[in-house]
Parts: C-alpha cells; structure tokens; sequence
C-alpha cells in the first residue's frame, strides 16, 4: 500500500508539470501576440486565467472562495496571500479577476516555457539586490497607473514546512501606502496540504480561498508600514489558526 503512494505521487507530480507545460505549448503563438505590447497585458491576464484554471482542475482540486469584499473593476489594488506551495500563482489567477501583476523572485524565469513569459511579465526582484528591491517600485508605479494591480507573497519566499506563516517583508505595504491603494489579504487554507514542495506528499481536493475585508491606506504615511503590515499577517494568521 505504502509503495503504491510513493507511486501516485511521483506520478501526480509528474503530471503537474505536463499541466503547466501544455496549455503553454498550445496557446504559445497567441501568448507571444498578447506580450507584444505592454498594453495588451489585460488579454494576457484572461489567458493566464484559463491556464491556471486548466491546472487546478486537472489536479484534481475544487476551488472554493469565500469574499467578505470583492474588488471593484478598474480599480488598483495590493493583493498578498501566505506562500507555500507552486499552486499559489495557479490560485491566486484563479481568485482575483482584476488583472494584476505579480512581483516575485527573478529564479522563476530559470523555468523552461514558464520562465520565458515570466519575465516579459511580472516584475522581478533580487532580494539580495539593494538596486533591484529600489526597481521594483519604479516598475510597479508604471504598472498601477496603467489601472492595474500588483500582487505580491509577502513572506518573501516559501517558508520551513513546520512554520505555519513567516513573518512578511514590508515591500508590499510601502508600495500600497506610497500609491494610495487598498491592500486585499488573501488566506490560502489547503495549498500546503494539497500541494507543498514536500515531493512525497498532497492530492487532489478542495482549495479553500479567504478574501478578507480591504485594508485602506487612506490618510497613512510610510511610517505606518510596519503597523499595516502587522495587521494584515494577523488576518492571515488568524484564519490559518482558525482552520
């Protein structure tokens, strides 16, 4: 019984990456038109949908969302989740339909056929670069005022499996201060379960999605950034402990 287990899940891994890989190569000529230009990103963002749809559903996980607010179209805004597995960006595509762009670690474009739109879509950071951290927040203010959003994981990376939430960067909360936008705290409850980077283990079944109530940024200055910061993980792990 033990062997078959280990079977199932090289074999379901294995089939993930077929999932991620396909939609790719079909629709490939048709998402090299909508990365042409910068301006057609919105087009872009319906595809990444579909395939982050195609995904989950192949895998067998049935996504449930509950909203206590839900974003207004044509508005910006900040979306953060907790991290912990490679189905967050699926989810996160999944649970938000304002197009957004993601801020994440440049090491995902090392990906092959992911990596190459990667690239040419999100923005990037070195976290070990002074510079590229300063980058960011040029590229994202080009981005915001081109009515878009920006989501970004703020723990910075995928945490130790024993730890239920890392503690958050302050990145996204100074980005969402600096341009005046809400912050949207996202809690995914089942993605560690279903899918973490632990390779022996998850399987298919329902991905639980929290969207909490908006955190405004109103009136506050970059000296209450630790303070939003603060607030917002405590949402987050509030509903972690909860469940």
């Amino acid at each position: 019984m033990v062997v078959f287990k280990y079977v199932f899940w090289v074999l379901y891994r294995i089939w993930f990456y077929v999932l991620v890989a396909l939609p790719i190569i079909i629709l490939f000529p048709v998402l090299l038109i909508s990365i042409s230009k910068e301006s057609w990103y919105p087009f872009f963002f319906k595809l990444a949908r579909i395939w982050a749809k195609v995904i989950l559903f192949g895998m067998g996980f049935r996504v449930k969302i509950e909203s206590e607010q839900i974003p207004e179209k044509g508005k910006s805004y900040m979306f953060i989740a907790n991290h912990t597995s490679m189905t967050d960006i699926m989810l996160m595509l999944v649970s938000v339909k304002n197009p957004f762009v993601f801020v994440g670690k440049k090491e995902l474009a090392k990906i092959p056929l992911f990596g190459f739109f990667y690239k040419r879509t999100c923005i990037m950071v070195d976290r070990n670069s002074e510079r590229s951290r300063k980058a960011v927040f040029l590229r994202a203010q080009r981005r915001l005022k081109q009515g878009l959003s920006i989501c970004i994981f703020p723990e910075g990376g995928v945490p130790e499996a024993h730890i239920m939430l890392d503690n958050f960067k302050d990145g996204a909360f100074r980005l969402a201060i600096n341009h005046n936008i809400p912050v949207v705290p996202l809690t995914f409850l089942d993605n560690k379960k279903r899918f973490s980077y632990v390779f022996f283990s998850g399987g298919p079944g329902a991905m639980r999605v929290k969207i909490h109530k908006f955190l405004p940024t109103d009136n506050l200055t970059v000296g209450d950034t630790k303070a939003l910061n603060k607030q917002a993980r405590t949402i987050i792990l509030n509903q972690l402990t909860k469940n």
